[in-house]
């Protein structure tokens, strides 16, 4: 195939390809459009406590040895997200997007997340589009790094990194304000 084809044509190929009973297509050379960079700043708000939550449990382990009920999020522990990001680190600031996904404490000795979370943005430039992170986040240092491991919309493609500082944390109720520093590449 060595002309372009559109999406249009694509489809049908793939169409065709699949209704003859094969589940690939076949392999053909790629080139690929002209990598960008973007930059992203902004804070995720993620609020364990009601009434306005944006992580709840949805799993605790009963056989983790230890003590852990004075952890917000104890070893084992799996979390849902719908965390608001922000422009600035005060709640009310312009809402740009919600990070949507899953952490669980995934440190027996030193807290830890790993986190599998999609960070979608709902205005500006980059509305709907969004990048995906699926990385170890050892929260209790205030400034780390989280891998970018995909994206979609604008982000197609995506990988890089986050550069995470902690603004803010309640170490009582695990409610946090962490600042995001982003780079991705792109096509």
């Amino acid at each position: 195939m060595g002309k372009r084809i559109g999406i249009v044509g694509f489809s049908l190929y793939l169409c065709i390809t699949f209704a003859l009973g094969e589940y690939y297509s076949k392999t053909r050379p790629f080139t690929p459009k002209q990598e960008v960079v973007t930059n992203l700043h902004f804070f995720f708000h993620d609020t364990l406590t009601s009434p306005n939550a944006s992580a709840v449990l949805i799993a605790k382990p009963t056989l983790t040895g230890g003590d852990n009920s004075s952890s917000p999020s104890p070893f084992g522990s799996l979390f849902a997200v719908d965390d608001p990001l922000t422009v600035g680190p005060d709640p009310k600031s312009k809402k740009i997007g919600n990070a949507r996904g899953m952490w669980v404490s995934s440190g027996k000795d030193v807290p830890t997340l790993t986190m599998y979370i999609d960070f979608g943005f709902t205005s500006g430039k980059f509305n709907g589009s969004s990048f995906s992170v699926f990385s170890r986040n050892t929260i209790m240092e205030k400034e780390r790094e989280v891998a970018v491991v995909g994206g979609r919309g604008r982000f197609r493609m995506a990988r890089g990194v986050a550069l995470l500082n902690t603004y803010s944390v309640n170490l009582t109720n695990g409610d946090a304000i962490v600042e995001y520093h982003v780079t991705l590449y792109h096509y």
